[in-house]
């Protein structure tokens, strides 16, 4: 589930030089993976590891948007991550990592939510293959730096009786640099005490100071998804 999320604007929080992301121990590893077994072979597999898409597992359309007014945090089985797409001598392979570090806080009133905080430990996020994992960390988004990702609600955002779907306007703050992004959401309740929320913002690296790994016979695109599902318990 990739639908359309726009960026409206940017502002960065500090301003520093791009990270420089090249010849990697940990990416060089997980190339020589794919020069052994054939670039189709290691896509093929590449493909059966990655993660499907966040959906809406449980919940109905909200009817009455005002029966959720209150406040709502992140219970267990939440998660956040990113999903690329990497290019070894012309096949293509999905990486998807994932987190369930996930702290979030989400306000309704008057069947609009009207204040969203989303923290997710970076540090923690997890592919296949550690030697992977590590070069996020470290080359790429200096997670010892920038421990944390955030979403930060600017605009409120009333939810349509009857449907799932809810746009979520806000900051996004990856690697030390805030955008302004528009997320198309989904939302479903049960009963009125457990929501679940799921999205996938569209990212580009450059954006946020990060340029994308390349070792010219294996190379990540120049953009990505951040993606995640919040379960959400009634709070107060």
């Amino acid at each position: 589930m990739h639908r359309p999320a726009t960026t409206a604007r940017g502002t960065g929080v500090r301003t520093r030089g791009k990270v420089a992301i090249g010849a990697g121990a940990a990416v060089a590893a997980l190339a020589v993976a794919g020069v052994v077994w054939g670039p189709g072979l290691y896509a093929d597999w590449a493909n059966s590891q990655a993660e499907a898409a966040p959906v809406l597992d449980v919940g109905d359309p909200v009817e009455d948007p005002a029966s959720l007014d209150g406040r709502w945090t992140a219970q267990p089985g939440s998660y956040a991550g990113y999903r690329v797409d990497e290019v070894l001598r012309g096949e293509n392979a999905t990486a998807t990592g994932r987190t369930e570090q996930v702290e979030a806080e989400v306000m309704l009133d008057d069947g609009a939510v009207t204040a969203a905080t989303v923290t997710v430990d970076m540090a923690s996020v997890a592919t296949d293959q550690p030697p992977r994992d590590r070069y996020f960390r470290t080359s790429a988004l200096a997670t010892d730096v920038f421990p944390t990702a955030t979403f930060e609600l600017t605009e409120p955002a009333p939810l349509p009786a009857g449907a799932t779907a809810v746009d979520l306007t806000g900051d996004l703050t990856i690697h030390g640099v805030t955008r302004q992004v528009t997320v198309a959401a989904e939302l479903g309740a049960t009963g009125q005490d457990a929501v679940q929320v799921v999205g996938s913002i569209p990212v580009t690296f450059a954006d946020y100071d990060v340029e994308a790994p390349s070792l010219g016979f294996v190379r990540v695109q120049d953009a990505g998804f951040v993606e995640f599902s919040l379960v959400l318990a009634r709070a107060g």
